[in-house]
């Protein structure tokens, strides 16, 4: 049975259960991973900051020729590197994927490539073309991620240029694309095209901006069910705020350089702050953050009790962060020896986490999932500890359709329909250990606790 390396009691007052937030190391390896994603199949894809991608197949292996090698285009120093990679939508039929890294000049290129056709497990090097240069002015504020939005545009996150309090105003001038969201449409123009819903399209602006006054949103996501997306913005001195906000919302101003999170901070020549989103909840560097990292809203299915609760971190707290859908916090107890960097989503809608100091990538898991039916549980499970079957019942006038069982990993084993009766006996055939049952009930609702298998 897999050993979980780290865990903490999360309490969560606010929150309408408590839970217990593992982390379990899934690989180790890498060297300052800064992006862990997937290409809707089984791998994952981690980036590593010196410019190489490398693949971790669902066995946890990592294969050792890297997915894609850059290293010789990439500059590093700094908050420089390779630090954003996106798979297309339709991947598994163009091949085509798209990464963000810092040049041997110091600026921003927004590359696409598309897989090597004979070995889906390399790409094609020669099949690079550069959709977007921008000029970066100082060696820090990068962003970096890249993502597609449910609406099938690329959204690119740029800081402000780096250089402390944006001295300049770049967040606030729309003439350039730094300290900005981009959206762009990757499917049509030369090398691209501009979505005519931006913002700025036909204004004296940068066509491919979607979102102004951000300082380095080093990371965002997209909720994948409610189309939202989240926007965790670094802070300067004091504050590290995280943004919420509609996919279908344009135009937007997140309020840097005049504000840090919801404070003033260089106000001049600034816009009513009427006009300006201010952030869901921010954070004070009183607490011990400096640069926060946000994740993802959970959609998986492994765990319900994480369903749309929004996870970050902070690089120098490398406690986990959980955010519920009223915008309540709870925090774990300190994950001692990490400097977390990334977060990452497997095709199932997973959680990961990455170490950048020890080149760790651990997955993110529920161990408080009990042992005994509670007495108002839909459904009654037994025996428990069970051998080579067990028995569900149902207890509250609904009736299971489905039963699932899964690893503590998250991984799902087997999956039997079930016949819609009030008593099933369903075989395991499960070797010892510990398992996560799901069962869903005739109203699509899901119950879980934790099987023993002896």
């Amino acid at each position: 049975m897999k050993t979980i390396l780290l865990f903490t009691f999360l309490f969560c007052f606010n929150f309408s259960h408590s839970q217990i937030i593992g982390l379990e190391t899934f690989a180790t390896g890498f060297t300052n991973p800064v992006e862990i994603t997937n290409a809707g199949d089984s791998r994952l894809f981690v980036v590593e900051k010196g410019g190489l991608i490398k693949i971790i197949n669902s066995n946890k292996t990592i294969l050792a020729t890297p997915f894609l090698n850059i290293s010789s285009l990439v500059s590093t120093d700094s908050e420089k590197g390779l630090l954003g990679l996106a798979f297309h939508p339709n991947f598994a039929t163009n091949g085509l994927f798209f990464i963000n890294y810092v040049n041997l000049s110091g600026n921003t290129v927004i590359a696409k490539y598309s897989v090597n056709s004979v070995n889906p497990n390399t790409a094609n090097t020669s099949s690079a073309t550069t959709l977007l240069t921008i000029d970066q002015p100082y060696a820090n504020h990068k962003g970096g991620t890249i993502k597609f939005g449910p609406d099938g545009y690329l959204y690119i996150g740029m800081g402000d240029g780096g250089s402390g309090g944006d001295p300049e105003n770049r967040a606030q001038n729309i003439s350039t694309l730094l300290g900005k969201m981009l959206r762009i449409d990757v499917n049509s123009g030369s090398p691209y095209g501009i979505p005519n819903d931006n913002p700025y399209v036909g204004v004296a602006g940068e066509d491919e901006i979607w979102a102004i006054g951000l300082r380095n949103p080093w990371k965002f996501s997209f909720d994948k069910v409610k189309n939202n997306l989240w926007i965790a913005d670094v802070g300067q001195n004091n504050i590290e705020e995280i943004n919420v906000a509609s996919t279908t919302l344009a135009g937007l101003n997140y309020g840097w350089r005049c504000y840090e999170g919801n404070t003033a901070y260089n106000t001049t020549g600034c816009a009513s702050p009427t006009t300006m989103k201010f952030p869901i909840a921010t954070i004070n560097h009183t607490k011990g953050v400096c640069s926060v990292t946000g994740g993802y809203v959970y959609n998986g299915t492994a765990f319900p009790n994480f369903k749309d609760l929004y996870f970050f971190t902070d690089y120098c707290d490398p406690r986990i962060g959980i955010m519920n859908p009223t915008g309540s916090i709870a925090y774990t107890d300190v994950f001692t020896g990490n400097n977390f960097s990334t977060f990452g989503e497997d095709s199932s809608g997973e959680l990961y986490l990455a170490a950048i100091n020890n080149g760790t990538i651990y997955k993110i898991i529920d161990t408080s999932l009990g042992v005994k039916t509670n007495d108002i549980a839909p459904f009654v499970i037994y025996p428990n500890p069970a051998k080579s079957e067990i028995v569900i019942q149902n207890s509250n006038k609904n009736y299971p359709t489905e039963v699932s069982f899964f690893d503590l990993n998250g991984k799902l084993l087997l999956q039997q329909q079930l016949d819609n009766k009030a008593v099933n006996n369903v075989k395991t055939n499960l070797a010892q250990g510990f398992y996560v049952i799901t069962i869903k009930n005739d109203n699509g609702k899901i119950y879980s606790q934790k099987l023993i298998i002896e």
